[in-house]
């Protein structure tokens, strides 16, 4: 298990255990319990924490600062227009995929859509399209597949 592994597992633990899904942790702390920089503990908000998977992380630096990491319980649609409105212009199929995954997991897609809509903005389907912009026609198809769903 990696350094990222180990941390996200942490902050993971912590915030099951934690008041109103709501932990609030500095970012020092952390970094000198897991013997890393602080950059490792970034990349950790940001590639586990996202609101792609249900958090909003809110982030103080400086000598007092915090991680506020807070998990997000929303109803379906509210879930889904919130996705649907984060999406930019472009989505590369990684984030596509941990989308897709999140939906799922929350309950607002049912497993078999979510492997759907994943097939339908893969590479495989956009392998005619030019692979600079695969990324912009991936997050149109997904924002309109989505909208069909809500």
């Amino acid at each position: 298990m990696g350094i990222s592994d180990l941390i996200a597992s942490f902050l993971q633990d912590s915030l099951d255990t934690a008041e109103n899904g709501v932990l609030e942790v500095q970012r020092s702390e952390l970094a000198q319990r897991f013997n890393c920089v602080p950059s490792q503990i970034n990349y950790v908000m940001s590639t586990r924490f996202s609101p792609e998977r249900g958090y909003i992380v809110e982030s103080r630096r400086g000598g007092n600062g915090y991680i506020r990491i807070t998990r997000v319980q929303v109803d379906r649609q509210t879930l889904m227009m919130h996705v649907i409105n984060s999406l930019g212009s472009s989505v590369d199929l990684a984030s596509a995929r941990a989308i897709l995954s999140n939906l799922v997991q929350s309950g607002a897609l049912e497993r078999d859509m979510g492997q759907t809509i994943l097939t339908a903005v893969g590479d495989k389907a956009l392998s005619r399209v030019p692979r600079e912009s695969r990324d912009a026609v991936r997050a149109d198809i997904l924002r309109q597949v989505l909208i069909l769903q809500v």
